[in-house]
């Protein structure tokens, strides 16, 4: 039996073609470049955590800023009998006049919280419009509904 050429000639030169080898670690690079632009840094991830080092001093004493204290202003409209009742933020308001009272001390504090808007299906739509009027004139920028189904 025969040994193959390159094995017997243990002396000749053993650098074959290098294009395919470059092509390969050339697709290898492009294959790994692709796929690292694709994943989420964890460091970048948004959050409302603060970046303190080792020897800074922490003041904890400190409350946060009102505007931070609520997210929606949720205002509930219902009838009871013949009567509008409101709600906002689960808290009962007797009067249209409070409605519009309460609305304008929060946009005091915090005028770009969305007001959401949250008749039951029996309130009448002029009660609903009253309502919104009032959040928008109280200085509030984005009033929305509240959707009861699934879209």
């Amino acid at each position: 039996m025969r040994m193959p050429a390159a094995h017997r000639d243990r002396s000749s030169n053993m650098n074959g073609p290098m294009t395919p080898m470059i092509d390969v670690v050339f697709l290898l690079l492009v294959f790994f470049v692709w796929t690292a632009s694709f994943q989420i840094i964890e460091q970048v991830l948004p959050s409302s955590l603060t970046v303190r080092r080792g020897g800074d001093p922490t003041n904890v004493d400190e409350p946060p800023p009102p505007e931070e204290d609520f997210d929606d202003v949720v205002v509930r409209i219902r009838r009871e009998g013949n009567r509008t009742v409101w709600q906002i933020n689960d808290a009962p308001v007797d009067s249209l006049q409070s409605v519009r009272d309460r609305l304008q001390l929060i946009a005091e504090i915090n005028s770009a919280a969305p007001v959401i808007l949250h008749p039951d299906g029996a309130t009448p739509l002029g009660d609903v419009i009253d309502v919104y009027d009032l959040a928008r004139l109280a200085g509030f920028e984005k009033v929305r509904f509240a959707a009861s189904q699934k879209i």
